[in-house]
């Protein structure tokens, strides 16, 4: 028997599945630097200690989106490590705040199997729930990648099942964290004076700041979530595949578009939710991403925060802002995400 493991292939899963995954990670401040000199990141409560305190939280609260990768990362062993592709997300409720010290780990259910046409790959559904070391849940979301077979041609007395996956996260699963002292928030440490009351429906917002990947601290990141899928690191054998190199791990885009959110979005504290996402174009070293925002509505959740629901559009290459119908993305548009974020009024 061989030791060592090769991951599952599309054949190797069956809806229902329920997997258990290996190694939870204990988030450090090491941890939270590592990703901030990989993104630029400048959202202050995820970095000052001193501002934290002062807004009534005991402790670093963990970027939400450094959350969802390292949630991700446990998963990417036994769903991801012969992947070709993520394609998408659905369904992402982040739970309740994640501090510096707290340790994540992850399951997941496979809930849909469809083999595509080509006989050689089929596309895998998952459920992942992420939770704490005291076993409360603190981020839950589905995906779909695509997934290579072990053996070409269309599997016999196989049924595609197909998942109905949710639309939209309601605003009533949204969190906000406790203790928090919203009335303390400044716009001095922010940099911002936009609130809440200052953003318009419809509104659009061009984030202006490029950001040109390196391959080395593309890699930096992935490792930091413990991602180590073969299509981001292994060029001896990409060389030989679809692209010809390694392609960037996609959620390290939506890491990218979030931190340039910062210029127009500062003092948006907290993404609640992410009710889709799409990947929806394939991004490689040397590439700069742009990205730009539509707000799609507004919601009070009290007198003091309010929600906003966001389209970001994340493009390589190309400056230019343009937001075009979900099922016609341009070849820039390398990613397609609607959250909902927490702000004060």
């Amino acid at each position: 028997m061989t030791k060592n493991f090769e991951s599952r292939y599309f054949e190797d899963y069956k809806v229902e599945q329920e997997i258990h995954h290996s190694v939870p990670r204990t988030i450090t401040e090491g941890d939270l630097s590592i990703y901030l000199s990989t993104t630029g990141s400048r959202f202050p409560i995820n970095y000052s200690v001193e501002y934290a305190k002062s807004l009534g939280l005991q402790r670093l609260p963990v970027d939400d989106i450094l959350l969802f990768h390292m949630v991700f990362g446990r998963t990417v062993p036994d769903l991801s490590l012969n992947a070709i592709a993520n394609l998408g997300y659905a369904g992402v409720i982040f739970h309740q705040p994640v501090f510096v010290g707290d340790t994540v780990s992850a399951s997941s259910k496979i809930i849909g199997l469809k083999e595509n046409s080509n006989g050689k790959t089929g596309t895998v559904y998952v459920k992942t729930i992420g939770k704490n070391q005291r076993g409360e849940v603190i981020l839950t979301y589905y995906r779909w990648l695509m997934m290579r077979k072990k053996k070409e041609g269309m599997l016999n007395s196989f049924e595609n099942y197909v998942p109905d996956l949710p639309k939209k996260v309601e605003t009533s699963e949204f969190v906000i964290p406790k203790n928090l002292m919203i009335e303390n928030w400044s716009s001095k440490i922010s940099g911002s004076q936009n609130f809440f009351n200052d953003y318009d429906e419809n509104e659009e917002i061009n984030h202006l700041d490029g950001q040109t990947i390196e391959e080395a601290e593309h890699q930096i990141a992935t490792r930091l979530y413990q991602n180590n899928a073969r299509v981001h690191f292994n060029q001896h054998v990409e060389k030989e595949g679809r692209f010809g190199k390694r392609i960037i791990y996609g959620g390290y885009i939506i890491s990218l578009a979030r931190a340039i959110s910062c210029n127009g979005f500062a003092n948006t504290f907290k993404v609640s939710a992410i009710h889709s996402g799409k990947h929806s174009a394939p991004t490689f070293s040397g590439d700069t991403i742009y990205a730009w925002s539509k707000v799609l509505k507004k919601e009070k959740i009290n007198d003091r925060i309010g929600t906003m629901m966001i389209r970001t559009l994340a493009s390589k290459n190309n400056s230019e802002m343009k937001f075009p119908d979900k099922n016609n993305l341009s070849e820039n548009i390398v990613l397609d995400l609607e959250y909902s974020v927490l702000i004060p009024i």
